[in-house]
């Protein structure tokens, strides 16, 4: 009776924790207007966490614990829409704009006309499906009257709600995008990669929504803006206004940079308006959308093969500057990626005095023929980032000169090498100084040794006074070396020194992760450290050992690999070791988790098809507490293919392996026996 009571409890706290978690996430997300602290957020969603763990068949696809899965998606299944999503007609000009309202006008036989003018977002369309309020499933445009299916991707967008506040059935449609900011950060990781540069945030945004890994997409930080919908009868506005109104009212996000008007005049001032404030927008517009606001008279109106009489797209003209290069700067960054920069005469470009421009690697010089003295053209990809577009070549003047594409590292003289397949210039040299202040802060940083305190400004000053070169020495740093910086007092001293000696204890993953080895990021050195265990078995671990690890490749075992076969590698590993740092992995290893009278432990499972019995989230959390490992796709390091109702291509593949399949049934008698024998 008790255990009863107890349960009932942890349930109508979980209920509770979803429903305060859900409209806190309303509130950040959609509304832009937070009403808790981070900390009480993230306190509240580990709570949450720790119930559906110890109960995982209370776990529903609306929990916010249930937006990004493990599951690697087989590919995308077309989708049809509720009724065809057609592209909007362009006007180029304000006299093009006046245009298609005279013809408005003439053909409703009114003078009476309200125009609803919206900010054209540059994403993705999508239509989203809601049935009594809950989201079913979401779509790409794809052409039109047939999309593909990314529903699991565009869950791991937070503001898109999985329940409304109202149970509407309809197909919702708007713009899923990426803020400028996530596209600065994306690219700049890139850069540090050697990858090349996505050219705007709405390429990003569409490469990232394809992803097959929906982990990947949720890196992304993708969001969205609705505006539109197949009307039914539990969602049926009367204009666009009231269209706003109802969206807003079932809680989906809208963008209320939007103006209702009556006249020309007033179109026109909203398109001057915004013109001038949209390179102040945290998101790319590349227009704003006119669309007459009554539905009745959007209905009389009706469509082109194209289009739809009752609305226009007003494109912004690309602003695009010509200007003089006068030397290009090469930078070494943190993973010794040398990057080149036009340095350029100053022009204004979107709202910005510009003097700089990305010239990304050697191959984009080599194809513009890029020399100095040049006259070239520059724009602001994703009107973000300046960059060179081309060259003048016809005002080429006899003063211009050949680049000198460098062969050693502007900064420590390092020889630079170009990998195969990669277009980035790189010095390997370990101890480039260039690179010394993005290595140390990458290693104080939050997901590596997480240092706190340690910003970058005190990094610097450590470097300059010559009491650190690398991330070992700053575990020899005393309290009285902190004192001889500027404005540091002994409080602050203690807590650098203090903040440092507690990192020693830290499990190995941080540490690996904290190195910085090219192509490791966080998941990688967890994964790394939970196979080897300790510091030295990695260090001997061979490409072969390493690849035999499901998620890492050849690209991460080779860098694993030459980045422990450097001596000044060895050497910082063996002062870190003399510091006394923690050098093992803290947590379950996979040998212990293997170690167990479970069937299933230690296997690699792939679920496919459908269950009567369970959902497939629930059969993944079951197989997961008896030790087994669920993935996407079936390979050679499949054990078990799970197979239900319409398997498909996964089960001809598992059958060619000759990998072991169970129907439903077997499935279910391996469960009971593998949780009788606990």
């Amino acid at each position: 009776m008790e255990q009863a009571t107890t349960q009932e409890a942890l349930r109508k706290r979980l209920d509770e924790l979803r429903q305060l978690l859900n409209e806190y996430a309303y509130q950040y997300y959609v509304l832009d207007k937070p009403t808790v602290a981070d900390s009480e957020y993230d306190r509240l969603y580990h709570e949450l966490e720790t119930i559906e763990a110890d109960y995982p068949e209370w776990i529903n696809p609306e929990s916010p614990t249930q937006r990004v899965g493990d599951q690697l998606l087989d590919g995308f299944e077309k989708v049809r829409h509720a009724e065809a999503m057609y592209s909007l007609g362009n006007a180029f000009s304000e006299e093009e704009v006046d245009a298609f309202i005279d013809r408005v006008f003439k053909q409703a036989e009114s003078d009476q006309i309200q125009f609803m003018c919206e900010c054209k977002i540059d994403g993705l369309a999508v239509a989203l499906t809601y049935e009594e309020g809950r989201f079913i499933r979401g779509a790409t445009r794809g052409d039109g009257i047939v999309g593909e299916d990314i529903t699991t991707n565009l869950r791991t967008i937070k503001s898109l709600p999985l329940q409304l506040r109202q149970p509407i059935t309809a197909e919702i449609r708007g713009e899923v995008y990426m803020p400028k900011k996530s596209f600065l950060a994306l690219n700049e990781e890139r850069d540090a990669l050697g990858l090349v540069p996505f050219a705007n945030p709405r390429n990003a945004a569409a490469g990232g929504l394809r992803q097959i890994d929906p982990k990947a997409v949720a890196k992304r930080n993708l969001n969205l803006f609705l505006y539109s919908g197949v009307y039914t009868e539990s969602f049926s506005p009367v204009s666009q206004a009231n269209l706003f109104e109802a969206l807003e009212a079932a809680g989906l996000r809208t963008n209320s940079l939007r103006r209702l008007c009556s006249t020309k005049e007033e179109v026109r001032d909203f398109l001057r308006t915004i013109s001038d404030q949209r390179h102040d927008l945290s998101y790319e517009i590349d227009g704003i959308v006119i669309k007459v606001n009554d539905v009745s008279t959007q209905q009389a109106l009706g469509f082109t093969v194209k289009a739809p009489r009752w609305a226009i797209a007003y494109k912004f003209p690309a602003q695009v500057e010509t200007t003089t290069v006068r030397e290009v700067e090469w930078t070494v960054g943190r993973t010794g990626v040398v990057t080149p920069t036009a340095i350029m005469d100053p022009i204004a470009l979107a709202g910005t005095t510009v003097q700089r421009a990305s010239l990304h690697n050697i191959d984009f010089i080599q194809a513009l023929d890029l020399r100095l003295n040049d006259q070239i053209t520059v724009h602001k990809a994703g009107d973000i980032i300046p960059e060179v577009t081309s060259v003048l070549v016809d005002k080429r003047t006899e003063d211009s000169v050949p680049l000198d594409i460098p062969s050693h590292c502007p900064e420590c003289k390092a020889e630079l090498i170009r990998a195969e397949g990669e277009v980035a210039l790189r010095c390997v040299n370990p101890i480039c100084p260039a690179q010394k202040l993005a290595q140390l802060s990458h290693f104080v940083s939050r997901n590596a040794m997480n240092i706190m305190g340690l910003g970058v400004k005190v990094i610097e000053q450590l470097l300059t006074k010559g009491f650190i070169k690398d991330p070992a020495d700053l575990y020899y740093l005393t309290e009285e070396d902190f004192l001889q910086l500027a404005n540091t007092k002994e409080k602050s001293a203690k807590k650098y020194y203090t903040a440092i000696q507690g990192s020693k204890t830290n499990s190995l993953e941080r540490l690996i992760f904290g190195l910085g080895i090219r192509h490791v990021g966080a998941k990688a050195a967890q994964l790394l450290a939970q196979s080897f265990e300790t510091m030295a078995n990695l260090q001997l671990a061979s490409n072969e050992q390493i690849e035999r690890i499901d998620g890492i490749g050849e690209m991460i075992s080779q860098s694993v690999v030459s980045y422990f076969g450097q001596t000044e590698s060895l050497e910082l590993i063996k002062r870190l070791i003399e510091a006394d740092v923690n050098m093992i992995y803290q947590g379950i290893t996979l040998a212990e988790q293997a170690d167990t009278d479970s069937y299933w432990a230690g296997k690699t499972v792939v679920l496919t098809g459908s269950m009567e019995t369970y959902g497939r989230s629930e059969a993944k959390v079951m197989l997961e507490t008896l030790g087994a490992k669920v993935t996407g796709s079936v390979s050679k390091k499949t054990d078990i293919l799970v197979a239900g109702e319409a398997a498909g291509s996964k089960l001809n593949k598992a059958q060619d392996l000759g990998i072991t399949v169970m129907n439903e049934e077997e499935f279910l008698r391996s469960i009971e026996k593998s949780e009788k024998s606990e």
